[in-house]
């Protein structure tokens, strides 16, 4: 009985153990980090949170992976890498708004992409919509994605803190 115990004892330490480890390899998905990405222009910031989505399984990941690729899309070479990779994130993304559309952080992902896609695109025609939307559902939003919106309004032209 001792003997099971301790067997048992052990498999359970093994498995922490190997979540620690994994936590400590960075496979853990943080919202702070991947709002860090977006806001900067680092492709290999962007490179390393769709890496991560890929291995992991959280509801939001289709949102999160399409914002990646638009914003991406700004980094690729070619014209045609940059449109092939913006198409795919949009198509994410927008996938994501038409299952729903009233979440917020997703309506703020998609402001910020149209914010700075370029006019040819087209991509702009939600911008006003997002926009009043998160003003009215702000405090709806996680904190850290409250903290992202504030750290994106303080250079947006459309998002204001004031609207906040």
């Amino acid at each position: 009985m001792k003997f099971l115990f301790g067997i048992c004892l052990l498999l359970l330490y093994i498995i922490g153990g190997s979540r620690l480890f994994a936590q400590e390899a960075g496979n853990v998905f943080k919202k702070s980090n991947f709002y860090s990405a977006m806001a900067g222009n680092n492709e290999d910031a962007l490179n390393e949170q769709l890496s991560l989505l890929k291995t992991i399984s959280i509801t939001e990941k289709s949102a999160y992976e399409g914002a990646l690729l638009m914003k991406k899309a700004s980094m690729a070479g070619s014209a045609k890498k940059k449109l092939n990779l913006f198409k795919e994130g949009q198509k994410k993304l927008e996938a994501v708004l038409q299952k729903d559309s009233t979440n917020v952080e997703f309506r703020f992902l998609r402001l910020m992409i149209q914010e700075h896609a370029p006019g040819r695109l087209g991509y702009k025609g939600e911008l006003e919509k997002d926009k009043l939307y998160i003003k009215n559902n702000f405090k709806k939003l996680p904190p850290v994605v409250q903290e992202a919106a504030l750290n994106y309004s303080k250079d947006s032209k459309i998002l204001k803190s004031a609207d906040l």
